[in-house]
């Protein structure tokens, strides 16, 4: 038995709600307006984790002062981190938190489009939305695939430049703040490990390429909204994560 067994009643919900919206539009729409749904209901979260991005991003000088002057003392560290995050009404959770609560909403669209039913049935310009790209045969079958590739590997391009961004942007405020040269070795020694991270934005590619063609309409859709989503989040020029956005 499946651990998603347990999302199985969740997953009936959506099933019949793209169901009921592939009475009135194309099955492959269906899905597209699904997901916008399920993402403007999930965007009050967006929103409470970019605030706390922000808070996050406006304490660290602040954050690096006391880690400076508590060293080595942990105990007097944990109060007066409690202690600045109870005076800024903040918490170090709040980033964190809003995107936990939505990952089991992206486990139901997971396990609706990839978990047979009669939706895979149905087709997009010929191909059906259960076909997986390796079992494609024809042009049109083939150009569907890329078409959808070609979206997710754009968008990778996108969140990869937001994150170097991000990375870089991280880099030069950790260099001029106020912290010891073993602080500053440190952080430079860090700097590779994390190097790699940028990169994940283009997972979503290669994912796509193990699931049906309804779970990759699924990602491009879930994908552009995440993009714009946070473009607009972060339009104030506010720091974001240097953690790639995947869904």
């Amino acid at each position: 038995m499946s651990v998603f067994a347990i999302l199985d009643p969740a997953v009936g919900l959506a099933h019949d709600v793209v169901a009921a919206l592939a009475q009135v539009v194309p099955t492959a729409l269906a899905i597209v307006l699904f997901t916008v749904c399920v993402r403007l209901a999930l965007h009050p979260l967006a929103r409470a984790a970019s605030r706390g991005e922000k808070a996050r991003a406006r304490l660290a000088p602040r954050i690096a002062e006391l880690n400076r002057k508590h060293k080595g003392r942990p105990e007097k560290l944990q109060a007066a981190l409690a202690e600045l995050y109870r005076e800024e009404k903040a918490s170090p959770f709040a980033g964190c938190l809003p995107m936990l609560v939505q990952i089991p909403f992206f486990s139901v669209m997971y396990r609706l489009f990839t978990t047979p039913n009669d939706l895979l049935g149905h087709t997009l310009f010929g191909a059906p939305l259960g076909l997986h790209v390796g079992s494609a045969h024809g042009a049109g079958e083939w150009v569907v695939f890329g078409v959808l590739y070609a979206g997710l590997a754009a968008l990778g391009y996108v969140n990869f430049r937001r994150a170097r961004r991000a990375q870089a942007k991280q880099a030069a405020q950790a260099a001029q703040s106020p912290q010891s040269a073993q602080g500053q070795g440190q952080g430079a020694q860090a700097q590779p490990a994390l190097a790699f991270l940028p990169y994940l934005s283009f997972g979503t590619v290669l994912f796509a390429a193990l699931v049906p063609l309804a779970a990759a309409v699924y990602l491009l859709t879930t994908s552009t909204w995440t993009a714009a989503e946070r473009a607009w989040l972060y339009r104030d020029g506010a720091p974001e994560p240097a953690v790639p956005a995947l869904a």
